[in-house]
């Protein structure tokens, strides 16, 4: 373990909120193998994370009291653990971005833009929606659904693939994106019940949930694609060999960790589907035992 953790469980869910406390100062510059291209890579995903996770918080919390649920007390604690467990990222995310700073890869300016697209994008699609009948807290509840099932499916790609494993050769954020991972599956159905339970499970909320991940999916690939192609210019980075890493990193058919995910990616367009259908229980028990949770 390479990191202070203080496991609580006050709320009574189903998984816990695990504190941790990594210390980033001593994780060199190209933390994963020594490649500019996959750091990078990386790095930008973690820039998400901040405004997203709060995002995502803010989604869930915005609809808490709903009378569809306020009074299911079950679904109250899930609902307690996944922010206890999203804001421990935001805080250990921000903290490693701080740590990437020091280099002098502005990840402050990406995770401001991060912020600033969320917001721009939530409400322009709230006003689009409007006249057919699609609030604002739909539209929040939509995109963290949706995005929820792409870091749950990232997630469980990277407890699988032991090629990306062995890339991640700095054991401090090694340990961080496994815990990150761990997580992430843990309480990959609690947006999406919360979803089903307010807004129901006809062909409205499978077109707009189905409709979310499509979208979501283009704007996620189009701002991280441009994180990574701006940390590598400013780095002087932006070169061929590190386009060839990221390639084989990400999109490779044989090691890839976002063409690994396609299979989990699609089950979300079933119709009657269910987080909770992609089973990583065994996965996360492997995982949480290693790690030494």
């Amino acid at each position: 373990m390479n990191a202070k953790v203080n496991i609580t469980n006050r709320a009574g869910a189903s998984f816990p909120v695990r504190r941790m406390q990594f210390d980033f100062n001593n994780v060199p510059e190209y933390w994963m193998d020594g490649s500019a291209g996959l750091t990078h890579f990386m790095t930008a995903l973690s820039a998400l994370f901040p405004a997203g996770e709060k995002f995502f918080i803010d989604s869930v919390r915005a609809v808490r009291q709903h009378p569809a649920i306020k009074d299911n007390e079950a679904l109250q604690k899930e609902i307690s653990g996944f922010i206890g467990q999203e804001a421990m990222h935001t805080h250990e995310h921000a903290n490693f971005n701080a740590s990437a700073q020091k280099f002098g890869h502005d990840v402050d300016c990406l995770e401001q833009y991060t912020h600033t697209a969320i917001q721009s994008f939530r409400k322009s699609a709230a006003f689009m929606g409007k006249p057919f009948g699609i609030t604002q807290q739909m539209i929040d509840l939509i995109g963290t659904t949706a995005l929820e099932h792409f870091t749950a499916t990232i997630a469980s790609e990277l407890l699988r693939n032991e090629h990306i494993q062995a890339l991640m050769t700095d054991e401090t954020m090694k340990t961080m994106w496994l815990w990150h991972a761990v997580e992430e599956n843990e309480h990959k159905a609690v947006a999406y019940d919360v979803f089903e339970n307010v807004f129901g499970k006809g062909v409205k909320a499978y077109v707009a949930r189905t409709g979310g991940l499509a979208l979501a999916m283009v704007v996620l690939f189009l701002v991280q694609s441009y994180f990574v192609a701006r940390l590598l210019k400013e780095d002087n980075q932006l070169n061929i060999e590190s386009l060839k890493d990221i390639y084989t990193y990400g999109y490779s058919p044989s090691k890839g960790i976002i063409s690994g995910m396609g299979k989990e990616m699609l089950a979300y367009f079933k119709p009657g589907f269910h987080p909770n259908d992609l089973d990583t229980v065994s996965l996360l028990e492997h995982w949480k035992a290693k790690l030494g949770f």
